[in-house]
């Protein structure tokens, strides 16, 4: 290949013509770079534009709801006792409230085990039920013995008796069952527990026995006297030579006589505060003092005397005493255990240790509480698996085991706790145990968790179901968890212990002002990026970087518009603008806010300053409640016609149900709820009903609370509710609405549902249906949306009542919050104008590049074009400079010759 090396020939300076000729043919790209530069300058100015857009669409998200507005404050004097919330509903005022219990769950504890995992029992095949509910009547605490004999003479020792940790403070003077419960009574505000002494009641066999009488007639024919007397008071008396049975002498029959009817003896007993049972003559003669004092009975002798009590065979009475002590029982003030322990318990009839249980209480099953079945056999018969079976029901209580700590050969340390899962009184624990196929459950399953409120009790109670109570300006309020609500209209107070305290309800104008402050700053914010991007500075004669856009003018157009626009749809109110609480525009294009203005409307119209700015919708029929809105929703005043109300689905039983109703063993039926279309098999589950026999209301709150314990029900919000109406007959119903509401049940084992339903059937739920404004809506449950293509669209209303056709009006309005930040949104989404408007700028540059790469490929041909040109013109240069020299020499070769 030839070697080329321009102007080595000619002469000519080729590179830096070529080069100047190529400077003017490039000319044109930085044309193309500057338009590329103003078109990404402009998409960077957009990119700070959405930025901005999109910080002034959060700042408004939190105030296009009515919470953000329409606050109270609730502040407690202690809030150690307990915390307060308040919502827009709410009114000022000042409360005082004496928190005296809080709510607990129930708690029951097993005996010990040695192992966790050693089977219990012989794994019968047993169903373990478990139901919540009440506990009323009776007392929850310790029945004492009679106290110790030598109580009534001697009384009880100091330090003799301690109860949770307390002495209580005995001595020798604590000699009556009554004195005992008194001054464990004085002491009930630390220890939690209060006594009560039973009645003293006098031996059955102290006058006799099996009908016959030992009192036998009184003689003092040689010379003695007798007198008897009861509690101090004497009811009988024989003076000297009285012979036995004659006229005055003291028979059984005298003393039944002198008991009887209104005779001094009888009066003088009863302000004693004795009263007398049986009759002498027949043996069964007691007395009684009811308040546990005790009732001392004494013969008084002298000389010769026979007969009296226990003498009726004439054997000589030389006196006697007896003194009938009664006995005490221990009440828990709060369902808890008691402990007893002192250097001698037993001489209060009370024995060591710490116990309790329920004392002629009667359970009441709760409907709206859950309830479930367990089944225990040979494969899941130890501590830990009951365990899991329990806690895998899910049916509101919840098992574990605790080690008390103990060890050593014989130690049995592991203990089952159960745990009910809500608070509330309802809350309190039936565990009953069935068989399978008639016979009997495991007896060791019975020991270990058998428990009836109302009977056997083989677990131990270790903390009560309590509810929360309190007092409201001296109004008795309660609650089964810790939070009470609706004591106090918009306030929901949540108790931690109890204790007095005040609670001081007001408007939290300061939040209110930081919301319009926050709304005024985010206008303020978006404003000056306005001033920075298509703003036009005089000083500097230059202007920002969006200078005569027509989107961002658009922008700017359409807010201020919408800003200085009244509000339409609002209903009940007199603020319609901005400017009436204070917001206003200045000349360079920022919001003020005017405070005193804003101050005058916190004042006189608190409540309508949400409307101003949140998306609000208020009818005039208090059971047609705004759930909520979209950007299509129009504001105005629709109104509201209802054609169809919202049902639920029902199963009414045909059948009147009797006083008792006997479910069989084994009895299991399927209960299909709330099922879709196509069916799921995870609306249908299988129910055990616990063997038995049920009244009426018995069987509606089993039937309930087995249903509503199907945790594939309750996850998904299905539940139902049981009733008996007045005509005896039992009704199913989903506690849902509309067409997806439905119940059935079919009988699987044991008792046929026709035995409680007899030939009823199924209904299914209907869904609301009507119109709004005029305008289609379609419904769902009590649920009612404006369909789309008119002002209505997306408007959704819950319509409850029992009313068809005309149902008022609805008034909806757009606050200034919620329009801008609509407006924003469109701005901003995928379709919007910043974004079409970056799309086509980042379009238009890919279109220069594409230009400018296409112009500098030719301009590489055009370099080339000019050197092959001037290649060429330089070997013709030098061609013609060779031929130059040449013919020079030739012609001074041919000058020479001459």
């Amino acid at each position: 290949m030839a070697i080329s090396t321009p102007n080595i020939g000619s002469g000519l300076p080729i590179n830096d013509i070529i080069s100047k000729l190529m400077t003017v043919e490039s000319a044109p790209l930085a044309q193309y770079d500057k338009k590329s530069a103003s078109a990404l300058g402009q998409v960077s100015a957009f990119g700070n534009l959405s930025g901005a857009l999109g910080t002034f669409q959060s700042a408004l998200s939190g105030l296009t709801s009515l919470g953000s507005f329409q606050t109270m404050s609730a502040l407690p004097g202690d809030a150690s006792i307990f915390n307060a919330t308040a919502n827009g509903t709410a009114k000022a005022g000042s409360y005082k409230i004496n928190v005296t219990q809080v709510a607990q769950p129930q708690t029951l504890a097993s005996n010990g085990f040695k192992s966790t995992t050693a089977a219990i029992g012989v794994g019968a095949k047993t169903t373990i039920n478990f139901s919540l509910g009440t506990v009323s009547k009776g007392t929850f605490g310790i029945n004492g013995t009679a106290l110790g004999a030598s109580l009534s003479t001697g009384g009880l020792t100091p330090g003799a008796l301690s109860i949770n940790g307390t002495a209580i403070a005995t001595d020798g003077t604590t000699r009556s069952a009554r004195l005992l419960a008194d001054a464990i009574n004085a002491k009930s505000s630390t220890t939690g527990v209060s006594a009560k002494a039973a009645p003293t009641v006098t031996s059955a066999t102290l006058f006799g026995n099996a009908g016959a009488s030992n009192f036998g007639n009184v003689d003092t024919s040689g010379g003695g006297t007798y007198s008897l007397s009861v509690g101090g008071v004497e009811i009988a008396v024989q003076g000297e030579n009285v012979a036995g049975g004659a006229t005055g002498a003291v028979t059984a029959a005298s003393i039944d006589a002198a008991l009887t009817g209104n005779t001094s003896v009888a009066r003088a007993l009863a302000d004693a505060n004795i009263t007398v049972s049986g009759t002498a003559a027949d043996g069964t003669l007691r007395f009684t003092n009811a308040d546990g004092s005790n009732v001392a009975i004494a013969e008084a002798v002298s000389g010769s005397v026979t007969g009296g009590i226990g003498n009726s065979g004439g054997q000589a009475n030389i006196g006697s005493s007896t003194t009938a002590v009664g006995s005490i029982s221990l009440i828990s003030n709060d369902g808890s255990p008691i402990s007893v322990a002192g250097s001698n318990p037993a001489g209060a009839g009370l024995t060591p240790g710490v116990g309790g249980a329920y004392q002629d209480a009667v359970f009441t099953a709760d409907s709206d509480r859950t309830s479930g079945n367990v089944v225990i056999d040979s494969t899941n018969n130890s501590l830990q698996e009951i365990v899991n079976a329990i806690n895998k029901g899910g049916f509101g209580v919840t098992a574990s085991i605790v080690s008390d700590g103990s060890s050593g050969t014989d130690a049995k340390p592991n203990r089952l706790i159960l745990t009910s899962t809500s608070t509330g009184e309802s809350s309190t624990m039936k565990i009953t145990l069935a068989g399978t196929n008639g016979e009997p459950p495991d007896p060791a399953l019975v020991d270990l968790l058998s428990y009836d409120p109302g009977g056997v009790q083989n677990m131990n109670q270790k903390m009560a179901a309590s509810d929360t109570k309190a007092t409201v300006n001296g109004i008795d309020v309660t609650s089964s968890s810790n939070t009470i609500s609706g004591a106090i209209t918009g306030v929901t107070i949540n108790a931690i212990k109890t204790g007095n305290s005040t609670l001081a309800v007001n408007k939290d104008t300061a939040a209110l002002t930081t919301s319009v402050n926050g709304f005024v700053k985010a206008y303020n914010d978006l404003n000056n990026q306005f001033t920075s991007l298509g703003g036009y500075n005089e000083e500097t004669k230059t202007g920002g970087p969006l200078l005569g856009d027509s989107t961002l003018r658009n922008l700017q157009a359409t807010i201020r518009r919408q800003m200085t626009a009244s509000l339409t749809g609002l209903q009940g109110t007199s603020l319609t603008s901005l400017s009436q609480i204070g917001i206003a525009f200045q000349k360079d294009g920022s919001l003020v806010l005017d405070n005193s203005k804003l101050q005058k409307a916190i004042d006189n119209n608190y409540n309508d300053i949400a409307g101003l700015f949140a998306a609000v919708g208020r009818s005039t029929d208090p059971d047609i409640k705004f759930v909520s809105s979209t950007s299509k929703t129009g504001a105005g005043d629709y109104a509201i016609n209802i054609t169809q109300l919202a049902t639920k689905g029902t199963l009414q039983g045909t059948n009147v149900l009797p006083a008792e109703t006997v479910i069989g063993a084994n009895t299991t039926w399927s209960v299909t709820l709330d099922d879709t279309e196509p069916t799921s098999a995870s609306n249908t589950a299988t129910i055990s009903i616990p063997e038995g026999s049920y009244n009426p209301s018995q069987l509606a709150a089993a039937l309930q609370s087995s249903i509503n314990g199907v945790s594939a029900f309750s996850s998904k919000g299905s539940t139902v509710a049981a009733t008996v109406g007045t005509d005896g007959k039992l009704k199913l119903e989903s506690t849902n609405y509309g067409s997806k509401s439905n119940i059935s049940i079919t009988m699987t084992t044991g008792t046929d549902t026709s035995a409680v339903f007899g030939t009823g059937t199924s209904v299914k739920g209907k869904d609301v249906a009507g119109t709004i404004g005029e305008y289609a809506a379609s419904g769902d449950g009590q649920t009612l949306t404006g369909m789309p293509g008119g002002p209505v669209e997306g408007l959704k209303l819950t319509v409850a009542g029992e009313t068809t056709g005309a149902r008022g009006s609805f008034g909806f309005s757009q606050g200034y919050a919620y329009q801008l930040n609509t407006l924003a949104s469109g701005y901003l989404g995928a379709g919007g104008a910043i974004t079409s408007r970056t799309k086509g700028l980042n379009d238009a540059v890919k279109g220069i590049t594409a230009q400018r790469d296409k112009f500098a490929a030719r301009l590489v041909e055009v370099e080339a074009r000019y050197r092959k040109q001037y290649s060429a013109l330089d070997t013709m240069i030098a061609n013609l400079n060779s031929t130059q020299s040449f013919l020079t020499q030739q012609l001074a070769s041919l000058a020479s010759v001459k």
